[in-house]
């Protein structure tokens, strides 16, 4: 079911006029219909309210960290007694998920509430102490795709690292990974390629919520020179593992300008793998990793070739585009649409893998590598350099699977649902 997702009526996210009112009421009623159980750790904080009472805070939040009624954080820790706001923190793409990736902000003041929103993107990557030095306590709340690569877990990461040096409690708000906590897929990042894009060690899909990246980054000791943050993790409830998010009953609020549904993060973890590449990842159209391409393919080879890899859960369908910006502006581009024919059984990593290493083979004269960014996507320069040499990707595969398992175990340990 698609539930319409409505903004507080008043404060950071306000509405104004009797059509938004009237679909914040749907948007109720949706809610209450479709007979979900699952809230989050947001909705949860009335259970925890030792933990604010009397506290200064700061949050990191973006759209994305709204309660069930559609209220954002902002507004809902601003009404409780006893607790006083003293600056929001935003991820990439911003307090209000419109700018593009990569695209550097600058601070600045919350208009409706004068707070000061600093962002942890481009120049200051991890809160200052300067920036927490009027706060007791620091809250993160936003919704995770489920990727190595989304920023946001390394956005959490590098505050949590903040809080821990200058002792302040560190408090997750606990989310669904949208694409299920079960399917775990990919290698382990190397730590010689660690940078924003992938600060630790984990699966490229973890198959974890961020509260359980929280308890493994700060118990294992991958904060920097192994401090440990006061971390309190905010449960969900009714959250169970092999939920994808359109079974949680909550509204998906688009976490970044590019992933605008489910469909698009049940394929990011390998066709974000493009954008270390010249092949056009439909950035720039409305088909975002869900189509790619590049004037020099031959779209009906291409989707021939792929649909005889037999990739589990994907089909590919012939398509050409033209980008309004990034790669190929302006230029039509041949490519393919891919479908996704069976959720539960696609291993996007390791199709994105298969995808890039079709298009070398069919047009190595035309190929290019941005080779930093396709490694630090990966987090080795194993597959890259396996394409080039042509060896096959299988035994790719079985060598990283010691680590995958070794993975494994010590996510076990973080595992909360």
């Amino acid at each position: 079911m698609v539930i319409v997702h409505f903004r507080q009526f008043k404060g950071v996210f306000a509405v104004k006029g009797e059509r938004m009112k009237r679909a914040a009421l749907l948007s109720v009623i949706l809610l209450s219909s479709c007979g979900a159980q699952v809230r989050t750790g947001l909705d949860n904080i009335g259970e925890y309210k030792e933990l604010f009472c009397g506290k200064r805070i700061g949050i990191i939040t973006n759209q994305t960290g709204c309660n069930r009624e559609g209220r954002h954080i902002v507004d809902v820790f601003r009404d409780m007694k006893g607790v006083t706001i003293t600056a929001i923190f935003s991820p990439e793409h911003g307090l209000y998920g419109v700018r593009e990736a990569g695209e550097k902000i600058d601070s600045q003041t919350e208009k409706e509430s004068g707070l000061a929103v600093y962002i942890l993107y481009g120049k200051t990557l991890k809160p200052t102490p300067e920036m927490l030095k009027d706060m007791d306590v620091l809250i993160f709340d936003i919704q995770d795709i489920g990727a190595r690569f989304y920023t946001y877990i390394s956005t959490m990461s590098l505050a949590m690292e903040a809080a821990a040096e200058h002792k302040k409690c560190f408090v997750v708000l606990d989310r669904p990974n949208p694409i299920n906590g079960v399917q775990v897929g990919g290698n382990i990042l190397k730590k010689e390629f660690a940078g924003f894009i992938g600060l630790h060690p984990i699966a490229t899909r973890h198959g974890m919520t961020v509260g359980e990246l929280a308890k493994m980054f700060n118990e294992e000791g991958r904060l920097v020179n192994g401090v440990k943050a006061e971390l309190v993790v905010v449960p969900m409830k009714g959250w169970q593992r092999h939920l994808w998010y359109d079974q949680t009953g909550l509204s998906f609020i688009k976490p970044s300008p590019n992933m605008p549904n489910l469909e698009t993060a049940m394929v990011y973890p390998g066709l974000c793998l493009l954008e270390g590449t010249n092949v056009s990842e439909g950035r720039g159209t409305d088909m975002l990793f869900r189509q790619f391409g590049a004037p020099w393919i031959d779209s009906e080879k291409l989707a021939a070739r792929l649909d005889k890899l037999n990739l589990a859960g994907l089909r590919f369908e012939a398509r050409s585009f033209t980008p309004v910006d990034s790669k190929y502006k302006g230029q039509k581009c041949h490519g393919v649409k891919v479908t996704v024919t069976k959720r539960d059984l696609i291993e996007p990593f390791w199709s994105g893998v298969q995808i890039v290493n079709a298009i070398y083979q069919m047009y190595p004269n035309s190929f290019e590598w941005n080779s930093e960014h396709f490694d630090r996507l990966c987090g080795t320069s194993a597959i890259r350099e396996a394409i080039v040499k042509g060896i096959p990707l299988e035994t790719l595969k079985e060598r990283w699977q010691a680590d995958v398992e070794s993975f494994m175990r010590i996510r076990a340990k973080y595992l909360i649902y």
